[in-house]
């Protein structure tokens, strides 16, 4: 198996702060000799964490639950949309985690006794653990809008998660008449990728502006405002003029989507507007992922964690990260999953090697690619501070793009995305 160094494996472990080496400290005793690590979830956070703990602590018995025998990422498919990327390119393996001795089991976690500590898959498969990590990402809510249910989405796509929808929505807008109207719907905070609907905007109409310029995009969005709104607006005006019309709720017209029609694709909003679409992509409200309700580790919409181990306030020995998380300040975005996989590594991996974990910290950026060459980003890092008068995680130097930036700027945050993407698949899926 091949090991990664002391230094490297500290430097991967969620940019941890400098420091000489582990601590010791009384290591705990498991049961059944090695420790059982159980990850639901091969994702951002899932896959990560997985092969961190496992090239950590090579002698923990690690098991990564996925449902789909290859990873196709959501976060940067919409540049599939604008033609920058293939589906293909997206696309990852699980083999390289085989090959470092994680257990890979291909199904579906559908339940979870917190007290005999056993997840069950669909297949009947049932696997013990002495800490379970739930990186389930997201459920899209099919009850949240009339008439969106899962025959909808086969319609009129939501294409919040990699892979088939993905595919669907790239399909239709092909086939789409030269003049057609798309129309999109954004849900109100928090879903995964605060600024994903407006790069998507941008993608979907670079690609119509190149081969179907009479065709319109239509936003009906359940906010006031949006994430780096400034600069997706820009953008709307100087690469885009005319092609795009953006409604947001005030407090006079609510652009929330509350019904939609699949057999006309019509979407009606919540003060009783109706758009027509040639294609609809609807985006509706989000919860956390099915195995975390079955777990008992939800509150409302999403899973309240310990801002200091991401560990599950409702339920003992388990940990959430990622989407399915309540991060507070922290947004839903593959970056954060994949950092916040890294800090609870460190501190799975220092307390199976008996050592004291090295303090760490938490980041997130968004790229969001505006046309070719012109990407802009949003980021900060987290830290624990009190919020509303109790613990929670704190943004700290954040940073913005901002309108009028030079192109060359545009072109290295293009530059640093691409590099990203690059670093964040390796980190996840290869084996050193």
């Amino acid at each position: 198996m091949t090991q990664l160094s002391r230094r490297r494996l500290v430097q991967g472990l969620g940019a941890l702060a400098v420091s000489p080496a582990f601590s010791s400290f009384p290591s705990p005793a498991y049961a059944q000799g090695a420790a059982r690590i159980v990850v639901v979830g091969g994702g951002a956070g899932g896959a990560t964490l997985a092969k961190y703990v496992k090239v950590g602590a090579p002698n923990a018995n690690v098991t990564l639950v996925e449902r789909s025998p290859t990873y196709t990422s959501c976060f940067y498919s919409n540049l599939y949309y604008g033609g920058f990327r293939t589906l293909e390119s997206l696309t990852h393996s699980y083999d390289q985690l085989r090959s470092i001795g994680i257990n890979l089991i291909q199904d579906v976690a559908v339940d979870v006794d917190t007290s005999a500590r056993v997840v069950t898959m669909m297949g009947g498969t049932r696997v013990s653990y002495d800490k379970l990590v739930l990186s389930p990402g997201i459920d899209i809510d099919l009850e949240a809008i009339e008439g969106y249910d899962a025959e909808a989405t086969q319609v009129m796509p939501h294409a919040w998660r990699g892979g088939d929808q993905t595919r669907l929505l790239k399909s239709q807008l092909e086939a789409m008449e030269d003049g057609g109207v798309v129309v999109i719907a954004a849900p109100a905070n928090p879903y995964r990728c605060p600024p994903g609907p407006y790069e998507r905007i941008c993608m979907i109409a670079h690609y119509l502006k190149t081969n179907k310029p009479r065709s319109k995009i239509v936003l009906l969005d359940a906010k006031t405002s949006f994430a780096k709104q400034p600069v997706f607006q820009e953008a709307f005006e100087t690469h885009y003029k005319g092609m795009i019309e953006v409604n947001l709720t005030d407090q006079i017209d609510s652009f929330e989507v509350v019904k939609v029609d699949p057999r006309t694709k019509t979407m009606t909003v919540k003060s009783g507007q109706q758009f027509k679409a040639d294609v609809g992509n609807v985006i509706p409200p989000q919860r956390a992922g099915g195995i975390a309700w079955r777990a008992g580790c939800v509150e409302g919409r999403w899973c309240p964690v310990s801002p200091e181990s991401f560990a599950s306030t409702k339920v003992k020995d388990v940990y959430v990260i990622g989407d399915s998380s309540n991060a507070a300040q922290m947004p839903k975005s593959a970056f954060s999953a994949n950092s916040q996989a890294k800090y609870v590594a460190n501190t799975l991996v220092a307390e199976l090697n008996g050592l004291k974990p090295l303090p760490s910290r938490l980041r997130n950026t968004c790229w969001s690619l505006l046309a070719q060459n012109d990407s802009v980003k949003v980021g900060a890092s987290y830290s624990v501070g009190e919020l509303a008068g109790a613990p929670g995680l704190v943004a700290a130097g954040p940073f913005v793009s901002e309108p009028a930036e030079p192109a060359s700027v545009r072109a290295r945050n293009f530059k640093e995305s691409e590099g990203w993407y690059s670093a964040i698949t390796i980190d996840m899926f290869a084996a050193s």
